[in-house]
């Protein structure tokens, strides 16, 4: 039913109630009615507009609490630009309602303390009933009601932290990484206000796949890898080799080297001896093998061959007889092994390596690829600054020309060698990517002074397979250009790991973590008065890129590539789900508020208590129910982050 008629259903009634009454003929009720008429008549049609001038008092404190929080965004001081500002605003909110007048005189916006926003404004209200006279009475209503409304909004309450945490992975591509990044770049807005003199508000951008691409900070951050070192010299003797002029046959042979320049316990290595007559080979016996020597004289020696611990004579008696040639080499090791000199190569026994581009000693190289045979030599390490090949003997090799280097193949080396899940050698190199901690930080934001975060390797043809993403992560700014431009530059790539990009975005706003970034770029200590620290997580699909040694594990999950390209270990931190949603409680310990935006993901069916699905993580991460978003297309992921950035943006509003 419409006002009026509600109005002349009431004024009907009444006046019902008024005949009855004058019908009366009994003079104490005469008396009555004529006392209690004018109550009754005030009481009922003027309550009509009292209870529509209480109902327009809601309307213009709702226009008016809208109106103020326009001011307090404003960059604006003086009274007459909040004025301005919020009036516009408070005349576009009460256009839908026609029947009251605002007094634009009266509305008044002005800055208290250099916080307060503090407001008033006024308007008529039509009264229904105001121009009706009941003689003897006379007009009692005005033909308006004025009503008057006030606010004050705390424009400086609040300093804000966010850090935005985006998935870039391969999924994302084409229109959906579109609508990402103007859902992103909405949000950047509403954040990030023009006047920081009024409050302090930046954000940070953590793009994520794989992994998080540490860019310049990647060395801060998990520590400087070991790149290669130049090898100046490599080879198995120490000097030319002398010839041979004669073998004796007797049980302890004598050879005869003219001016061999060898002393007692030598090694050398024997080749080019001929011999001929009837018994074992003598030539057989001796050309490359190794014998220790003990001497005679300048011009001959003995043999001695090496059984268990124990150097034996060679007797010479049962084989037939030396005929000619042969040379006697010294060499540099007992094991005759190739000594390679490379300064401060760092290695350790047992080290494997790929050494490349050495010329004349050809044979030493590795093949430079990821997979195969003659991917790595062993190393045992003789010096600081020299190492030998183990197996790598005399009779194998050329001589050394010039170049070459020798890289390492173990964790902290530029190339990291692993047995893959189908148990075969496979070299991967370090990227720029960030894995997840793997020791007792790993659910903390300690500084990466303390505890270095986890490295990742792939193949130099993975990158279509989980490899490192190019894009790097942004700090806090208030630089409205630095972070759009970062945003457009997104492309999509690689895997999802999700637990890592969870773990940045608490990183960023961390005062603790990011004590290394410069000083605009750090985080306000925790129990800073009016400050406000928030992290968005975002994903579009299940996580499935855990790191065992730095490669991906075997038990990542649906859509984690090819057993070829895993590690055959399973992950150090155990499920993702389990390690995002730790990492969640940690930071959310710390008051920081988290909100979640689940992009298309699907709708978990589980019924187990665990959380195994990025719908669940999503809700178990989250502040409250209210902070969760599962937008499931463009046009709702813009309406989400829209929706994120008003709520952090929103303006205390006091009354």
């Amino acid at each position: 039913m419409s006002i009026s008629g509600t109005t002349r259903g009431m004024i009907d009634c009444v006046i019902g109630v008024v005949l009855r009454l004058a019908d009366c003929r009994r003079g104490n009720v005469a008396m009555i009615f004529a006392l209690v008429m004018p109550v009754l008549i005030l009481l009922t049609v003027g309550g009509i507009d009292i209870h529509r001038a209480t109902t327009v008092r809601a309307n213009l404190q709702d226009a008016l609490d809208a109106a103020t929080l326009a001011a307090a965004r404003s960059p604006y001081v003086e009274e007459a630009d909040l004025t301005r500002v919020g009036l516009a605003s408070l005349r576009a909110n009460l256009t839908a309602f026609d029947q009251l007048t605002l007094r634009e005189d009266d509305v008044r916006f002005h800055l208290v303390d250099e916080e307060l926003v503090v407001a008033s404004a006024t308007v008529d209200v039509k009264a229904l009933v105001a121009n009706i006279v009941l003689p003897p009475y006379g007009k009692f209503l005005d033909d308006s009601l004025p009503v008057t409304a006030g606010t004050e909004v705390n424009r400086a309450t609040k300093d804000i932290e966010v850090s935005l945490v985006l998935d870039i992975t391969g999924s994302m591509e084409g229109q959906r990484l579109e609508d990402l990044q103007d859902a992103a770049k909405t949000l950047v807005d509403l954040v990030v206000q023009p006047n920081q003199d009024i409050n302090r508000t930046r954000l940070a951008l953590v793009p994520y796949s794989m992994g998080v691409n540490g860019g310049s900070y990647t060395s801060t951050l998990r520590g400087a890898s070991r790149g290669p070192t130049a090898i100046t010299g490599a080879a198995w003797h120490a000097a030319s080799s002398r010839s041979i002029d004669d073998i004796s046959k007797a049980s302890r042979g004598v050879v005869t080297a003219p001016s061999h320049s060898l002393v007692n316990n030598d090694i050398i290595y024997l080749t080019g001896v001929s011999s001929n007559g009837s018994g074992q080979s003598l030539a057989g016996a001796i050309n490359g093998n190794i014998f220790r020597v003990q001497v005679l004289d300048r011009n001959r020696f003995t043999l001695q061959f090496r059984y268990g611990s124990t150097w034996y004579d060679v007797p010479t008696n049962s084989y037939n007889n030396y005929r000619s040639g042969g040379t006697v080499t010294k060499c540099l090791l007992s094991t005759c092994e190739v000594l390679v000199t490379s300064n401060g190569h760092g290695l350790a026994t047992g080290d494997e390596v790929r050494i490349g581009n050495v010329r004349g000693m050809t044979e030493i190289n590795t093949a430079i690829a990821i997979s195969g045979s003659n991917l790595s030599r062993t190393v045992t390490r003789q010096s600081a600054n020299t190492f030998s090949l183990d197996g790598v003997r005399a009779g194998s090799v050329s001589n050394y020309s010039s170049s070459g280097y020798v890289q390492c193949l173990q964790q902290g080396c530029a190339y990291f060698k692993f047995t893959n899940a189908q148990n075969n050698p496979r070299i991967f190199e370090l990227t720029n990517c960030i894995s997840e901690r793997v020791d007792d930080n790993e659910y903390t934001d300690a500084s990466p002074s303390t505890t270095r975060l986890g490295r990742i390797y792939t193949g130099t043809d993975n990158v279509g397979q989980g490899g490192c993403m190019s894009t790097t992560f942004t700090p806090l700014t208030d630089n409205k250009t630095t972070l759009t431009t970062a945003i457009n530059g997104y492309k999509a790539e690689g895997g999802t790991a999700g637990q890592i990009g969870v773990g940045w975005g608490w990183y960023m706003v961390s005062p603790i973590f990011a004590s290394m970034f410069p000083e605009a770029a750090r985080p306000e200590p925790y129990d800073t008065k009016g400050l406000l620290k928030v992290v968005v997580i975002m994903t579009d699909g299940e996580f499935n890129a855990i790191h065992c040694q730095g490669v991906r594990a075997k038990d990542s999950g649906v859509g984690a590539g090819s057993p070829d390209r895993w590690i055959n270990c399973n992950g150090t931190n155990g499920n993702p789900f389990s390690q995002s949603v730790q990492m969640c409680t940690a930071m959310k310990a710390k008051k920081i508020i988290v909100y979640t935006v689940g992009f298309d993901v699907k709708n978990s069916s589980n019924t187990t208590p665990e959380i195994d699905s990025a719908q669940e993580v999503m809700e178990a991460c989250a502040s409250s129910p209210k902070h969760v978003y599962l937008p499931e297309n463009g046009a709702s992921l813009q309406s989400a982050f829209g929706a994120i950035g008003r709520s952090i943006s929103q303006l205390r509003i006091t009354r």
